[in-house]
């Protein structure tokens, strides 16, 4: 019987990952490729989405070439990408200018104008979310209002996995769970809301198609199969953002189900088959990567990214690693140090872009240890705020999942654990998202009847953390002190950004 592979690729904000699949989901070749951040003003963050693309196309074919695996093998690809970025395309399909990405801060403006012109109320009531800075249509905004000359050349607009799969195919497509964080996209009817286009403006023959997650949206060109090593009219699958490819690469695709991943940002994720919405907005309801399902989540812009800020600038020549077990070595409390890990503002709970980090407590007695300590602390403190409005929205979990570089750390995997007073679990493949576009393509392309069955057979549960309650105990009562930071330094905050 003929063997078959999936390609699963991972477009991150470090850097693109591809890995080869089998049809059990075991790891055959992996290949990854870095691309720069660009900050070129404090709270801005763009990419140059053709770096993207060099760093795809160059993992795929490396992939086939470790493997050896015939191109005619390959079943399907899938694609999880980083959410929200902006990326505009001319009448040629050529880039008109840098990607704005998830993590930029500058469109505090156009989400007024957002609130404004369609309404508080409805803009939740139809996107699901209030408008916020990290989300695609406030970028479209900024760009209209202070790039016009680039915004009347602009014929397409795409997500970045989404740019990633025009190049393959020459489609203009997306799918539901990365338009969701566009903020243009009805979550509950999963299609384009003709209200918000319209009273934002935003002409509809800019956005792609939109399929389910699992759909076949193209299949690969010619000059694609030259420069990747693939066959010509390999089928690619709509795939997902990250979280949502995360949450299928984990088999958290049932009611009761939730993960926590800490990658450059950091998530709560948690399934649910009916589209519930918070209406303060703290947390984002999209729609999932499984058909007719959802998923509620929290998120941490600064997670990973605390961490690897810190590593830079205090301990450049260790790896995080031997960061992480050298944080094992402080107290709990980190000696009453915390840290309030907002390097990139903050959505959960706070929905504030103007917040900044801060170490509270420092004192001549405090070591870079204590300071490391306090970072890991702060993230998964600002993870349980995350959890604690789940759960206050009627939402109920037996275990956690734990996945993202982070989630590699047995020591931050038991802090979670502590702290959530939940078991964390893994699986086996710690690669979610990349496994999660894998899984969805094998759907897709019918080597399993649905995405749930694709986990059943694809994904493996491997270690279980469980919580020590006298530890949970001392972390709950810093938490609770950590919750008042916030609001003491709420107003400070905002003169900050005036200065």
């Amino acid at each position: 019987m003929k063997r078959v592979y999936l390609i699963g690729v991972d477009l991150g904000t470090s850097g693109t990952k591809t890995i080869l699949f089998d049809s059990l989901g075991n790891i055959v070749a992996s290949k990854s490729a870095e691309y720069p951040l660009h900050q070129p003003k404090n709270g801005w963050a763009e990419q140059n989405a053709d770096d993207w693309i060099d760093a795809g196309f160059a993992t795929v074919k490396a992939v086939l070439d470790i493997s050896g695996v015939s191109p005619g093998d390959i079943a399907g690809i899938g694609i999880s990408g980083q959410m929200h970025g902006l990326v505009m395309l001319d009448a040629g399909g050529e880039v008109l200018r840098k990607s704005i990405i998830w993590c930029d801060q500058r469109t505090a403006e156009e989400c007024r104008e957002i609130t404004q012109r369609v309404g508080e109320k409805k803009l939740i009531e139809i996107t699901a979310n209030p408008a916020l800075t990290g989300f695609t249509a406030s970028k479209i905004l900024w760009v209209r209002k202070n790039e016009p000359d680039i915004y009347r050349k602009c014929r397409h607009i795409l997500l970045p996995k989404d740019y990633l799969r025009y190049k393959l195919t020459g489609e203009f497509a997306t799918e539901v769970s990365d338009a969701s964080g566009m903020q243009l996209l009805d979550v509950k009817r999963r299609s384009w809301s003709d209200e918000v286009l319209k009273a934002l403006d935003i002409e509809p023959a800019l956005l792609g198609k939109v399929y389910e997650s699992k759909d076949i949206t193209g299949y690969v060109t010619k000059s694609a199969a030259q420069s990747t090593g693939l066959l010509e009219g390999t089928p690619v699958v709509g795939g997902a953002g990250d979280n949502a490819a995360a949450a299928v690469g984990v088999g958290v695709v049932k009611n009761g189900r939730a993960f926590t991943t800490i990658g450059t940002s950091g998530v709560v994720y948690a399934h649910t088959d009916k589209p519930i919405i918070d209406p303060q907005g703290r947390v984002h309801t999209f729609c999932c990567a499984v058909e007719d399902a959802w998923h509620v989540m929290g998120v941490t812009q600064a997670a990973g990214l605390s961490l690897q800020w810190y590593k830079r600038n205090f301990y450049p020549e260790k790896s995080y690693s031997e960061l992480t077990k050298a944080a094992e070595n402080v107290p709990l409390g980190a000696n009453k140090l915390f840290n309030l890990p907002f390097l990139m503002g903050e959505r959960t709970p706070h929905l504030d872009a103007d917040c900044r980090g801060a170490f509270i407590g420092l004192s001549a007695i405090h070591t870079k240890d204590d300071m490391l300590r306090a970072v890991l602390e702060g993230v998964t403190y600002s993870l349980k705020d995350c959890l604690d409005i789940l759960t206050g929205m009627g939402m109920t979990f037996s275990r956690m999942y734990a996945c993202g570089g982070g989630g590699t750390s047995a020591f931050w995997r038991r802090m979670l654990s502590d702290v959530f007073d939940l078991p964390v679990a893994t699986t086996k493949c710690a690669e979610g998202p990349a496994l999660g576009a894998a899984i969805l393509a094998a759907a897709g392309v019918g080597v399993y009847e649905n995405v749930p069955a694709a986990c059943d057979r694809m994904v493996q549960d491997d270690t279980l953390q469980m919580p020590d309650k006298t530890l949970g105990a001392a972390y709950t009562a810093n938490h609770s002190f950590y919750k008042k930071l916030y609001p003491a330094l709420k107003a400070s905050f905002s003169d900050l950004a005036m200065l």
